[in-house]
């Protein structure tokens, strides 16, 4: 892999690029900042990030991306653009860019996807499933006769792939991922303590106290502030780890069920490898307290975390780009004009 080759983990909350030689390079959320008078674009990323819940009437914070898949292809584009700018400082040669798109994307969606990247000054775009660049990144030989279970729990969608010699041999992706966690959280708190909150505060709860499962020994309570429902004045309320398991656990109950169900449609030599390999999890998600039990108590399959579950997909999908030749399925040259793989 040339220098002039860089991978994108192209995410509902956040996107990530890697650069081959300099390893992950930028990281910040899928979100800009938009003057709805003019239609200017104001920030992306971190600055845009900041505006969120405090921004006049007149400018929108807009996440361009909702459930793994591009809403709005225009802003898809600038906040591409903008980022590679950022990340790759040549105006000699234009990079190829390998992007990671949810497992079960349509081909309209990828189209999308290939598009705002081509917009942004690549010269060969490939495509390749979050399960297997999350794989890749996790230092997983995904090109050996053996089967390997890999969950990625993004922002806005998980991905379940088997993965065997170098392609999938079985894969969902559901719509249950930290922003469904972060909405429930949200309706959790205005429930029981009618009280309005933003969903940086539920972000953070998640965070820092939710937990999956009791039997992990967890407990811990923070401080959140936000508009009581009652009154419309401003106030502040603690919030425990117990006031949680049941938003968490319902969401994470969704996830087991999809798991199980690709087990299910996994041939027979294959679930006996994953039951002496066990499920790897990756992807933000997956940092989630008590997921690797809960999961493992479920499933009856030993579940572990990546050792970077967050950077494993923009790593592998910039890995992928070395290994064209040796992709089974789940991996392909997408580029506009381009015969496809």
């Amino acid at each position: 892999m040339a220098q002039n080759d860089i991978g994108i983990d192209l995410g509902t909350t956040s996107v990530i690029i890697y650069v081959e030689g300099r390893g992950v390079v930028l990281n910040e959320p899928t979100i800009v900042a938009v003057d709805t008078d003019t239609g200017k674009v104001l920030a992306v990323g971190d600055d845009a990030y900041k505006m969120v819940g405090r921004t006049p009437a007149h400018i929108m914070a807009v996440r361009p991306l909702k459930d793994g898949v591009i809403s709005d292809h225009l802003l898809t584009r600038e906040i591409v653009r903008r980022f590679l700018v950022k990340a790759y400082h040549s105006v000699v040669v234009k990079p190829r860019v390998a992007v990671c798109v949810p497992a079960a994307i349509s081909g309209i969606e990828s189209d999308a996807a290939v598009e705002a990247v081509v917009a942004a000054g690549a010269r060969q775009v490939f495509l390749i499933d979050e399960p297997i660049a999350a794989a890749l990144g996790a230092g997983i030989d995904i090109t050996r006769p053996m089967g390997h279970l890999v969950v990625d729990i993004g922002g806005g969608t998980s991905d379940i792939a088997v993965i065997s010699m170098g392609g999938k041999v079985c894969s969902d992706s559901i719509k249950v991922a930290g922003n469904a966690l972060d909405a429930a959280i949200l309706r959790c708190v205005r429930d029981k303590y009618q009280l309005a909150v933003g969903g940086k505060s539920a972000e953070r709860l998640k965070r820092e106290i939710a937990c999956c499962t009791p039997k992990e020994g967890f407990s811990a309570s923070a401080e959140i502030k936000g508009r009581c429902l009652r009154t419309g004045l401003p106030r502040r309320q603690i919030v425990t780890t117990e006031d949680l398991y049941e938003p968490v656990e319902e969401c994470i109950c969704q996830l087991a069920t999809a798991i199980h169900g690709v087990l299910e449609r996994t041939p027979p030599e294959l679930a006996g490898d994953i039951y002496t390999e066990g499920l790897l999890l990756t992807g933000g998600g997956a940092l989630l307290r008590g997921l690797e039990r809960y999961l493992t108590d479920r499933l009856k399959v030993q579940a572990h975390v990546a050792d970077d579950p967050v950077n494993c997909v923009a790593l592998g999908t910039g890995k992928s780009l070395s290994m064209v030749e040796r992709m089974e399925s789940g991996f392909r040259d997408a580029t506009p004009g381009i015969g496809k793989k």
